[in-house]
């Protein structure tokens, strides 16, 4: 009797756990899946938005509007990385956790609305001042004059910046109350106003390409515009009220204190993009648009499913944090690392064995030569090798953030910077464009290997080792898989000359046949996160 009594309370609490595991886990994968499904579809429309655009400004007379309004748009983008979706959402969320634990909903809401007044001051300052500079820029006389034209449609572009980073805050604080669904239809909004402002009015009403590019422009505004207010009217229902506020509260200072570290970490990463992009567009014309449109079909897998797991893993092991309960934000950490490294290994895999078919499919059309697209191609290639390095560092870098560190990320950003700069500076003349991948290539892959490293160091409980079983059986389940497609795609191209049915079959019944023979894999290696996945599948069908 005096065993049995002793051995019921070792039980009690590790059935309780187990539940909270099962249910955390639940959790992660309902969200990741429905997070992923409105990426997916924002991927496709931001794909049909950049067909479009190379379809109408692609060829050799044209290319260079494409080229100046990548290079304008990425201005906007570097202050919206930096003072919205990077630092503040970096500060934001885990500040907001405490606030909403010990205040509840009133005292988050009261916060976000000092937030985000203190942005719109901010932001609004920014803008006026890059408006007006940028809009004088022939008082620097002696430059071409695709430069002008980039500082001219960046003046346009730049209110931009203050829609972006508002619209940051709110789906900051949607994450934080437990709702993923609006904040990940966001990008959705832009897609749609570009897609309707180049190929609905900008074709109807422009007399001249350059008026396509205006209004193209203008449907970026328009999308910023509606990425604010639809968070921001979703959080109107669920009791926020907007308030005009200065205060500088002990919160808003400690939001304040660790944006600056994080916005210079950031900063250094987001100008190392932005250099990399200018030194595209001092090159050749077309430049620019293929390191562009590479890049995105590269961010395609890691949008669609790693963001999907950052955004949904942040907010837990923001939470672990906040309790210093490492063995649990350890597992939540790994649990998203192979999430992600499950899709992303086979999917960079799949990019640089379908290149080609895949490249032609989206982006051949009109304009766009066929020389063009098979550059695309070679570019996407290179940019895959990095595809789940990136991955990795992208939610190892918020790991950083959560343990309010954010001085560790800058230095290793630093290093980053710095060998990518140096190899771009290198490889870009020789090479083109493949020099500028191979540098920021190098770079994350570097980035990556420093940043786990430091963090297992300095916290056991987040060591990748445990994940390297899984890894290997990764690993050997996309090597068949790509052996499969490679033989596959070999067949094709030598039982059909026509190159557009090669790439039809290629894309739409290697894939299918790809993904399936990798699921098969998965499951008979038995590889741990997997059979989640395919039960939330199942369930969904059921339903």
């Amino acid at each position: 009797m005096p065993v049995a009594l002793n051995a019921q309370p070792m039980r009690l609490p590790i059935r309780p756990a187990r539940r909270e595991i099962a249910c955390v886990s639940k959790h992660l994968h309902k969200h990741v899946g429905i997070i992923s499904l409105l990426t997916a579809v924002s991927r496709v429309l931001g794909m049909v938005r950049d067909s479009l655009a190379l379809a109408i400004f692609g060829g050799p007379e044209r290319i260079f509007l494409n080229d100046a309004f990548l290079t304008a748009f990425n201005l906007p983008n570097l202050f919206r990385r930096l003072l919205g979706e990077g630092a503040l959402t970096a500060a934001l969320v885990p500040t907001l956790q405490e606030e909403l634990r010990e205040g509840g909903e009133s005292g988050a809401f009261t916060l976000l609305n000092q937030v985000t007044s203190w942005l719109l001051v901010v932001t609004g300052t920014i803008v006026g001042m890059a408006t007006l500079g940028f809009s004088q820029s022939r008082l620097l006389p002696g430059h071409e004059d695709k430069w002008y034209l980039a500082a001219d449609l960046t003046a346009l572009m730049f209110p931009y910046l203050a829609f972006i980073c508002l619209a940051a805050a709110f789906n900051a604080t949607l994450n934080v109350l437990g709702r993923f669904t609006e904040p990940a239809l966001s990008p959705i909004w832009l897609n749609v106003c570009m897609i309707a402002s180049l190929g609905g009015a900008g074709l109807h009403f422009a007399a001249t390409p350059l008026g396509e590019v205006r209004w193209l422009c203008a449907g970026v505004l328009a999308g910023g515009f509606f990425q604010m207010m639809v968070p921001a009217a979703v959080l109107m229902r669920a009791g926020w009220r907007p308030r005009f506020s200065l205060t500088a509260v002990p919160r808003v200072r400690q939001i304040a204190a660790l944006m600056l570290p994080s916005v210079f970490g950031t900063a250094i990463y987001q100008i190392n993009t932005f250099v990399s992009r200018l030194l595209a567009f001092s090159l050749v014309a077309s430049t620019a648009t293929l390191l562009y449109n590479a890049n995105r079909l590269m961010e395609l897998p890691i949008g669609v499913f790693a963001i999907a797991v950052t955004t949904v893993v942040y907010p837990l092991i923001a939470r672990h944090a906040v309790e210093r309960n490492f063995a649990a934000l350890g597992e939540d950490f790994r649990r998203g690392l192979r999430l992600i490294l499950i899709i992303n290994v086979p999917a960079a895999a799949g990019l640089a064995l379908l290149g080609g078919p895949i490249c032609r499919l989206i982006y051949q059309h009109h304009n766009a030569s066929p020389d063009m697209v098979e550059h695309l191609a070679s570019l996407l290639t290179l940019f895959v090798i990095g595809l789940p390095f990136f991955s990795v560092v992208n939610l190892t870098v918020r790991v950083f953030y959560a343990l309010k560190d954010t001085v560790t990320p800058v230095k290793i950003a630093l290093a980053d910077f710095a060998i990518n700069l140096g190899l771009s500076l290198l490889l870009m003349r020789p090479l083109g464009a493949s020099g500028l991948v191979l540098a920021s290539t190098t770079a994350i892959i570097v980035q990556a290997f420093l940043l786990q490293g430091t963090l297992a160091r300095r916290i056991p409980e987040l060591k990748f080792a445990p994940l390297w079983r899984d890894v290997a059986k990764v690993a050997f389940a996309t090597l068949t898989m790509s052996l499969l497609v490679w033989a596959g795609w070999k067949i094709i191209t030598i039982a059909l000359p026509g190159r557009r049915l090669a790439d039809v079959l290629a894309v739409g019944g290697l894939i299918p046949i790809a993904v399936a023979a990798y699921a098969w894999q998965l499951t008979l290696l038995r590889v741990e996160g997997y059979d989640a996945i395919v039960a939330r599948l199942r369930k969904k069908r059921a339903d």
